[in-house]
Parts: structure tokens; C-alpha cells; sequence
């Protein structure tokens, strides 16, 4: 076997690997996910009677950081939050309450 062949092999397939490992690691979260998160953290102030989230991600800026987030919210018996959650790592960015 040629050496030079072998060695080319070996770097295209370690460039695959990365690039393949690098497009796993930036797929979006479902909105769904993203609420369960959002949920889990909110529960873990008081108890909630209720939860949404916009299913479409949408661009958010904060800090002049550009992120691709989904909004939502929870309700407990007398007050409302809206948080926005980062759509690839499932990070509460933001709250605010309505």
C-alpha cells in the first residue's frame, strides 16, 4: 500500500468525522424540548398552572449577541413570565414578568 494514499485517507476521513461531529453539535433543540427546559427551571421556584411557547425559532439580540431563540411562557395562579430560550443549547437567556 502506498503511504502517501493511506495518510490522505486518513485526513479525509478525520475531516469528515469533525464535520459530521461539528453539524451534530449545532442542531436546533425542538420547541418542545425548550419548554420541558424552560418548565423544569420555572418549578423549581414555585409550582405552574400553565406553559407556551412559539413553535418557529426567531433571531433575538441582547448585548449585541445574535441568537436564534423560541419565546414562551408560564403562568402561576396570579402572575405570568415570558422567557426567551436559546434554540441550539436550551439557555433561558431572558424572564420577564407580563
Amino acid at each position: 500500500m502506498n503511504w502517501k494514499k493511506f495518510i490522505a485517507g486518513m485526513a479525509v476521513g478525520f475531516i469528515a468525522a469533525y464535520v459530521v461531529e461539528t453539524k451534530r453539535k449545532q442542531r436546533m433543540i425542538s420547541s418542545e424540548k425548550a419548554l420541558s427546559l424552560a418548565k423544569a427551571s420555572f418549578l423549581q421556584q414555585a409550582p405552574i398552572s400553565g406553559s407556551w411557547i412559539q413553535t418557529n425559532p426567531e433571531t433575538y439580540e441582547k448585548n449585541n449577541i445574535i441568537y436564534t431563540v423560541y419565546k414562551g411562557g408560564v403562568c402561576r395562579d396570579h402572575e405570568q413570565y415570558e422567557f426567551v430560550i436559546d434554540a441550539y443549547t436550551g439557555t433561558i437567556i431572558e424572564t420577564k414578568p407580563l
